[in-house]
């Protein structure tokens, strides 16, 4: 039984990562998921086949969501789909005082930390007492990336129980369809000129500030499009004054994956370690787009594109030294090339699904031969 913030149809990273799990394991593993509700409404409903126990979402505190019958709904799916294993997805810290006061003991428990808790500072101290709770109880704790789980404070008493299990993209969203060629067509129509290209939330972390700051150092002719929004999106339309840079706002799945197609180069301006992975590098590598993005100490972002073999990276918040990066990739076009498919080849061997999904099998295998 897996438990999530939220689940599908809600979108999300931690979401997506869930739903991958339970619909990519062997029919061997009966799954279902508790996660929270989108309103304040209890609701039990299946996705695809699998049961998904949703909890009304009452209150939200520093983005975390509360409810008075988390603990009802968590005892009803504990009692009614009697888990072997329960997957928990960290962090998700009112769950996971809940779920600490009703998990029977037989019952084994794997800590999928997919972060650490950065940003609620204010809350963290009230937090940590369970984190370190979930972790002592745990029978493994999964980690996205080798930098992640040697970087992690929270982690460090607790690595003997820890592995890898690299977070995974939907290839199947990505590659080509068959009217593709004519969009892309029309996109480099539109964008005449080498395409540099970025799609994210546009928030603090992300770093899309520093790429609208290396631009006037990038020397080559270029079109840098940016995809999605954000709080940011009026503050930084409103300082860009280059008339390279285009703004193109949200884009649907299939405009999405022409644009990675389009794109000479893909841009990953992110600046700290709430990027833990960066599946959007993956994405792009898929499409085989070379990557830029800055050294993030401790982030996997840095493992997932390898610099001098899948793309470039640079000093972080160094802004003359991305633009220089950026330049490299559409000044050489052989290169470009060559970063492209060694870029295509680590997605396809590390990072798909299939590969997630297998590797995490193998994991609950172990913990329940572990008894």
């Amino acid at each position: 039984m897996y438990i999530s913030k939220y689940y599908y149809p809600y979108l999300g990273g931690v979401e997506n990562i869930c739903k991958y799990l339970v619909e990519g394991v062997s029919k061997d593993f009966e799954t279902a998921v508790v996660c929270f509700n989108d309103c304040n409404k209890n609701q039990v409903d299946e996705v695809n086949g699998h049961k998904i126990y949703r909890v009304a979402s009452q209150l939200m505190i520093e983005r975390q969501a509360l409810s008075l019958s988390y603990h009802r709904m968590l005892k009803k799916a504990i009692r009614e789909f009697q888990p072997d294993i329960i997957h928990f997805h960290a962090a998700n810290p009112f769950p996971a005082a809940v779920l600490l006061m009703v998990i029977p003991k037989q019952v084994k428990l794997v800590i999928h930390w997919h972060m650490d808790i950065t940003k609620q500072r204010l809350i963290y101290p009230l937090v940590k007492p369970v984190e370190t709770s979930l972790l002592k109880r745990a029978n493994l704790i999964v980690v996205t990336s080798p930098q992640y789980k040697e970087s992690s404070i929270p982690l460090r008493p607790f690595l003997d129980k820890v592995v890898v299990v690299p977070n995974a993209m939907d290839c199947k969203n990505f590659e080509p369809k068959p009217n593709d060629a004519a969009v892309i067509q029309k996109i480099k129509e539109k964008f005449p000129q080498k395409i540099v290209f970025f799609v994210g939330r546009h928030i603090e972390y992300k770093g899309l500030p520093y790429l609208l700051k290396a631009e006037p150092f990038i020397q080559s002719d270029c079109d840098i499009v940016i995809a999605g929004t954000g709080p940011l999106t009026p503050k930084l339309k409103a300082a860009c004054k280059s008339s390279r840079v285009h703004f193109v706002g949200r884009l649907s799945d299939d405009d999405l994956r022409c644009f990675h197609y389009a794109a000479s180069v893909f841009a990953f301006p992110s600046i700290t370690r709430n990027e833990a992975f960066g599946v959007a590098i993956a994405e792009a590598q898929f499409c085989n787009t070379p990557v830029v993005t800055f050294t993030i100490p401790g982030s996997g972002v840095n493992w997932v594109n390898l610099n001098g073999v899948t793309g470039f990276e640079a000093p972080n918040k160094d802004v003359q030294a991305f633009a220089k990066a950026i330049d490299s990739l559409l000044q050489n076009e052989s290169l470009a090339n060559q970063f492209a498919i060694a870029g295509k080849r680590r997605v396809e061997e590390n990072f798909t699904i299939e590969k997630m999904a297998k590797k995490m099998e193998e994991e609950y295998l172990q913990v329940m031969r572990n008894r």
